[in-house]
């Protein structure tokens, strides 16, 4: 094994982005690390205007006549949120914290620039520079350099196939591939070859800090892990598969690390351009483990679900009118979704200016009336407490208009 191999490949499959002339992050306090945040990206575009529908607008149904949800009420209808939008039915695990007022959407959001490229709009959505490919690191990174408190080796934590762009940069990040799998002990773990590869790589003038860097964010992961599985052991149920058992054990890594305070997690399948289907079919058979995953995540946080806020957002939304494949193409506005114990839910947000002929963008999908950055920076501030300099330098081309909502309770 070539070194460069080795030291990409240490953690159990996990990989570790590690800046240059910088030591690991040694373990921080409690209070430094209290508030989280939980991104989950939906990779593809998921369809907004079926998973938050304007069911109360005509116009709604005069454009998806076969894949539009129904009225509250009828067989495959919306879960009614507040007279005018509903909630697709397979998000029905969702539906008590939206009642408990821990669950918003802000609807018409998403990035100004008006790619309706996957790669370009998901670039922009990760390192939220519209327009711009070409900025070095992702927010989610600068985040973490700004946020405040000794930092920690695991402080941020991905589950992704591979470490994603929202994550890379200065500061160092942990990716583990989805899967119980991702925890399991690996080679290094077996005390005589560890020591071993200690002895090798431990003083090793170029290598040595990024052997002993990923060494300690493998061992903080390990340990978190084994809590978790002992936890889930003493409950006695199989855990389901997919996205509620990789938010299940998210959420007990957790728990038991509290130095763990920014995660990310990315999920595909949302280009529905064929047969998506209304209460049923192919985006239903994907919003169902979503939601329950995200039900699973905040009941497995137990009371840390009160410090923390998770945030859902796509690259970009689909046509309000459904295509000849009974599908929906590239759009534009689409709906982000912030759940936790002091978001301010129980409500749509957003300059809401219907699926009208004339309200559309281009005359064919929502526009973007809140920009996503100004719903991140809410949350930066008002969540994790960053002042208004670190929010500049986390979205250095937002602009600086407020967008009229406070998504957070006082």
């Amino acid at each position: 094994m070539q070194r460069r191999d080795f030291l990409s490949s240490m953690a159990a499959g996990a990989s570790l982005l590690v800046p240059a002339g910088r030591s690991a992050w040694a373990a921080s306090g409690d209070s430094a690390t209290r508030q989280k945040l939980i991104v989950v990206m939906l990779r593809g575009a998921v369809d907004g205007l079926n998973v938050v529908a304007p069911v109360g607008d005509p116009n709604y149904r005069r454009l998806r006549p076969t894949i539009g949800l129904e009225l509250p009420g009828a067989e495959g209808g919306a879960l009614d949120l507040d007279g005018y939008f509903g909630l697709h039915p397979a998000l029905a695990p969702l539906l008590p914290l939206w009642q408990e007022k821990r669950l918003a959407f802000v609807h018409a959001s998403g990035s100004p620039d008006d790619s309706r490229s996957h790669f370009d709009a998901q670039i922009y959505m990760e390192n939220a520079t519209p327009g711009r490919k070409n900025t070095p690191d992702g927010w989610m990174n600068r985040l973490v350099a700004a946020l405040p408190g000794a930092p920690a080796a695991s402080r941020a934590l991905s589950i992704c196939p591979l470490m994603p762009r929202i994550l890379s940069g200065a500061a160092p990040a942990i990716n583990l591939p989805s899967g119980a799998g991702a925890t399991r002990a690996d080679v290094l773990d077996r005390p005589a070859v560890g020591a071993v590869f200690d002895q090798l790589y431990g003083g090793h003038a170029r290598f040595g800090r990024a052997y002993g860097e990923g060494r300690v964010a493998h061992k903080e992961v390990m340990q978190a892990a084994m809590s978790q599985e002992m936890q889930a052991a003493d409950n006695g149920a199989p855990l389901p598969n997919g996205f509620p058992d990789d938010a299940a054990r998210l959420a007990g890594l957790m728990r038991s690390d509290p130095r763990m305070q920014v995660a990310f997690i990315a999920l595909g399948g949302w280009d529905t351009h064929a047969n998506q289907g209304a209460a049923s079919g192919q985006l239903a058979n994907r919003l169902a483990p979503l939601g329950l995953g995200l039900a699973t995540l905040a009941q497995r946080l137990g009371p840390m679900f009160a410090q923390t806020t998770i945030v859902v957002m796509s690259e970009f939304g689909r046509t309000a009118r459904q295509n000849g494949n009974a599908g929906t193409d590239h759009g534009h506005g689409n709906a982000m979704w912030l759940l936790g114990g002091r978001v301010a839910g129980g409500k749509v947000y957003g300059d809401w200016q219907g699926v009208g002929d004339a309200a559309l963008n281009e005359g064919r999908d929502l526009p973007v009336t809140t920009d996503f950055r100004s719903v991140l920076a809410q949350v930066a501030e008002k969540h994790l407490g960053l002042p208004d300099r670190q929010l500049a330098r986390l979205f250095p081309d937002m602009p600086r208009k407020a967008p009229g909502f406070q998504l957070f309770q006082a």
